[in-house]
């Protein structure tokens, strides 16, 4: 779990910033949340929705606890439906990622709202669009994820039989 979130804060912090326009910003720190909390529960959602969205306040500056609060919420949320519904086809997943990007978006941009009224807007379009990219990103990580035991046996497989060969 620790593993997942300082990754996703590194890579937010270097990679994301260079690859995402103004227009299409990407989550990562959200979607390693959401991929924790599908994965584990709404426990672990909640636990790692905490700790990363304070350690991005704390790294992105601002007011320190308005991310830590939006994605334990999201989380919780994300782990939850996870335990109530049968979350494991792309299309499923695919809307977990979209609707907890969404909520995250307008749980941050309202909770500042109600501490700054004019320090923070967002356009529909550029929520819209980065809930399409995080789910996109999100469901790649998961076929990834799911993907890689049967990748490594397959490799492991292949070099045994290319030594085997070669004794002979």
């Amino acid at each position: 779990m620790a593993a997942a979130i300082v990754l996703a804060l590194a890579l937010q912090t270097t990679v994301a910033f260079t690859f995402a326009s103004h227009h299409a910003a990407v989550d990562l720190v959200l979607i390693a949340v959401v991929f924790l909390a599908l994965a584990a529960g709404p426990e672990a959602g909640l636990l790692g929705g905490s700790v990363a969205g304070l350690m991005q306040d704390a790294l992105a500056g601002g007011v320190v606890g308005v991310g830590g609060l939006s994605k334990s919420l999201v989380g919780f949320l994300a782990g939850l439906v996870a335990t109530q519904f049968i979350v494991a086809g792309a299309a499923h997943r695919f809307v977990v990622f979209f609707l907890a990007s969404l909520v995250n978006a307008g749980c941050f941009v309202g909770l500042y709202r109600v501490i700054d009224p004019p320090g923070v807007s967002a356009s529909w379009s550029a929520l819209l669009t980065q809930a399409l990219v995080n789910a996109l990103i999100g469901i790649l990580a998961f076929r990834i994820v799911e993907g890689a035991p049967g990748w490594w046996h397959h490799r492991r497989m292949r070099r045994s039989a290319l030594r085997s060969r070669s004794r002979i």
